[in-house]
């Protein structure tokens, strides 16, 4: 049976008993590994020396010391503390968060850095950890099960979109995007799968009304018409699964199938056919079909399938409003290039054009460290943070590229070994939070290194330079190991 409150033993023991030391490897190799590439993406030519202080290497050489530190102290807390001021503080980093938003300068368009002397701080990468222990400490509560009532969702929803709406605010629309990969938390804890299909559905619906609009099928554009079969065919499989007969997805499917045909015979003979109006107008009368068999079978569930195409159908025809209206110039620039829309190799799509040119010019085993000619000219914009991966993708090739996505893969595992093996709710859930955490940034990070993802300006975990984020990721890592050594205190 599952321990869902704190239960620590009067004993006093040694707060490095239990401590998960491979994970900890795995974070310092990683952390040297960091700065090395570091140094390497910002070598002068003028200056060999890793250890200058008035370059970045040199400065994230202090940050890392005082991580190192920092990871120290997180592992001398009473892991019973993390849980009891989890509340407190997550409402003192999102009062920062606030705070953040009217006395931060402008930075490149952005509110969302501190500066305090010669340093800069930017709170977003604080309220990672503070939203998961957030989160674990909602789901920790007495009696507290997700499913069992709306307001637990409404509940953990107000967690992870509250930094979400601030940081938005900020003008970082990267950093807060990174918080919707605590939904996967969420389905772990007994969310239903239908709610991930549907953001899938979405991204797709997204991508395919923004990437297809050229070309015209039957008088609307061929994302549209896509759209449309998708829809089709998802209210078809819900009806399926859903109803206590077949009879209805039967007739569902094949009235669909006989509007295609009939659009292929009128489409032959040269009839102009209005696909704006005739579309929705199919999928109108399928809805009210699936409303009339709820009425006549008693099966609430087949509305699932109404509200599914009308959401999909509201939310196609939002796209071109949000894309055109809502997103900024250079956000849609940055999408229609990794959509593959335009190229626009000078602008929008340089950073990702050079990053792709210096990664393949690296080979199998690269050019040798130091020796890259893309990153040593600086033909790389912003190598040393959200593009550093192309540094170790020139020097050391596909060989170091595989080493370091592999040590990044073992931490997401082990990690993901440690919230399975948590004895309480908290514990498991925040260390799901920052699985969720690391996947995500390890992903789109390097997804947007070599193409497949917009440039978002997400920072790779522990490579990219930056003592916030090195210490946002410390924060993560260190009060995890804490809470796990201490589970063995646990009756």
């Amino acid at each position: 049976m599952e321990l869902r409150s704190t239960n620590y033993g009067r004993g006093q023991e040694s707060p490095f008993k239990g401590i998960d030391w491979f994970s900890v490897i795995l974070y310092v190799l990683l952390v040297v590994a960091g700065a090395i590439s570091i140094y390497a993406a910002s070598y002068d030519f003028d200056n060999a020396s890793i250890f200058d202080y008035t370059e970045f290497s040199g400065k994230q050489l202090r940050w890392i010391g005082l991580s190192f530190l920092l990871g120290l102290g997180l592992l001398l807390i009473d892991a019973r503390l993390y849980e009891t001021y989890a509340y407190p503080i997550y409402i003192a980093v999102m009062l920062l968060l606030v705070l953040t938003i009217f006395i931060a300068p402008n930075i490149k368009g952005s509110h969302s850095w501190i500066v305090i002397g010669s340093m800069s701080i930017q709170p977003a990468e604080f309220a990672k950890f503070a939203t998961a222990l957030a989160l674990a400490k909602l789901f920790s509560g007495y009696n507290f099960i997700l499913n069992a009532r709306s307001t637990n969702y409404f509940k953990a929803l107000a967690i992870i979109f509250l930094p979400i709406a601030l940081i938005l605010a900020q003008n970082e629309t990267g950093s807060a995007l990174v918080y919707l990969g605590l939904f996967f938390v969420l389905y772990r804890e007994g969310m239903s799968g239908l709610i991930l299909l549907s953001a899938v559905l979405a991204i797709a619906i997204f991508v395919i009304s923004v990437k297809f609009t050229e070309t015209m099928v039957l008088g609307i554009p061929s994302g549209q018409f896509t759209v449309y079969i998708i829809v089709m065919l998802t209210m078809v499989t819900m009806v399926a699964m859903y109803s206590k007969t077949t009879d209805v997805a039967r007739n569902l499917g094949l009235g669909f199938l006989c509007s295609g045909i009939i659009l292929w015979i009128l489409n032959l003979t040269g009839i102009e056919i209005p696909g704006q109006y005739l579309f929705p107008g199919i999928i109108a009368a399928a809805c009210i079909y699936c409303l009339i068999e709820t009425l006549r079978l008693h099966v609430m569930k087949i509305t699932a399938a109404v509200g599914a195409a009308i959401i999909a159908i509201g939310f196609m025809f939002s796209v071109n409003y949000v894309f055109t209206e809502v997103l900024k110039p250079h956000q849609q620039m940055r999408i229609k290039v990794a959509l593959g829309i335009e190229e626009d190799i000078l602008k929008a799509g340089y950073n990702v054009n050079q990053s792709k040119i210096a990664i393949g010019s690296g080979g199998f085993t690269g050019k040798g460290f130091l020796k890259g000619t893309q990153t040593k000219l600086k033909y790389v914009p912003e190598q040393h943070t959200d593009f550093i991966f192309c540094t170790i993708g020139e020097e050391e090739g596909f060989v170091g590229t595989s080493i370091t996505m592999m040590l990044f893969v073992l931490l997401i595992l082990r990690v993901i070994v440690i919230a399975e093996r948590q004895p309480t709710t908290f514990g498991r859930v925040f260390a799901y939070c920052v699985a969720s955490y690391f996947i995500v940034h390890f992903c789109i990070n390097i997804g947007m290194v070599i193409g497949l993802c917009p440039v978002i300006g997400i920072p790779l975990p522990f490579f990219s330079y930056g003592g916030s984020s090195l210490w946002g990721f410390t924060f993560l890592l260190f009060i995890l190991l804490r809470i796990d050594a201490s589970r063995r205190s646990h009756h």
